[in-house]
């Protein structure tokens, strides 16, 4: 990519940020998340309208008499980033391949929690980890998170979806959001996503395609794992063939769903045919509305 072309396509994807910006995250933004939850701020004395649970009794055996802690909701949101770089995600049937949908959505993470002077990170994993930004805030470090996106080459072949949770989730040293990117194409993580859930207000954002869930119809068909290179020759036209491909993924999606509300993890599937930006505006206005 020269340096004219990324520089249209960085302001390009500021532009189309901005709409989400707007329409949900100012003045909303912190609603849509749990949030960071609260920390503690001083001991004062008790009273009997307070709740017993929260005597501080360290605090009351030497002073004699009883005290309490207060508490106050933490001022600074961490938002951390989880991206899929594997092969499978430079695949697309149309003129968007899923990792333009991932681009898209990246840009509109980073400045909406740069606008809203949060800190933002990310982690870049494949089958191993690829690069990670430490969170900050303003505009000039939502910028160069998505230049890194965006020009990052990943050398991994594979989707260690356990992997780029769990780092995500060891770098994270307080409560805060995690939001993962990929096609889960990957298996093996559901221990590490039950315990980040534990303690983060996780979003899993599934990126797809026409493709995933049905074959073209027609001739010959060879499909090909981006990943592993395995090639498989099937009639585009024969019925149970295309059946059971559809039938496959539409298991795989099923058993992801439950999988992941069984973990408090929400979940959002966005494909490479729809408009990402209309399609968080979506989600979390709905998220926000039942908090």
């Amino acid at each position: 990519m020269d340096k004219n072309s990324f520089y249209q396509r960085v302001k390009q994807l500021k532009i189309t940020s901005a709409k989400l910006v707007e329409g949900i995250y100012s003045g909303s933004y912190r609603s849509t998340f749990k949030g960071p939850g609260l920390e503690f701020d001083e001991a004062r004395e008790y009273v009997f309208t307070d709740d017993a649970r929260f005597i501080d009794w360290n605090v009351t055996s030497r002073m004699g008499s009883p005290f309490t802690k207060t508490f106050r909701e933490e001022r600074e949101m961490v938002l951390q980033l989880a991206v899929d770089l594997s092969p499978s995600l430079w695949s697309g049937s149309g003129a968007l391949s899923k990792r333009d949908l991932l681009n898209i959505l990246f840009a509109n993470f980073s400045w909406a929690a740069a606008n809203q002077d949060d800190r933002v990170g990310a982690l870049f994993f494949t089958d191993r980890i690829e690069g990670w930004i430490a969170p900050g805030k303003g505009n000039k470090h939502a910028s160069r998170m998505i230049e890194d996106c965006l020009t990052l080459e990943a050398t991994g072949r594979g989707s260690n979806l356990s992997l780029g949770i769990r780092s995500s989730h060891e770098s994270m040293k307080r409560r805060g959001i995690l939001v993962i990117l990929s096609d889960f194409r990957s298996t093996g993580y559901w221990k590490d996503l039950t315990i980040a859930a534990k303690k983060h207000d996780v979003i899993a954002i599934m990126i797809s395609d026409p493709l995933d869930e049905a074959l073209p119809s027609g001739g010959g068909v060879e499909l090909q794992d981006p990943e592993t290179l395995d090639t498989l020759y099937s009639q585009g036209n024969s019925p149970s063939f295309s059946q059971q491909y559809k039938d496959n993924w539409a298991l795989m999606k099923l058993i992801w769903l439950k999988e992941c509300h069984k973990r408090g993890v929400e979940t959002l599937e966005i494909g490479t045919g729809e408009d990402p930006t209309a399609r968080l505006l979506s989600f979390f206005n709905r998220r926000r509305k039942v908090r």
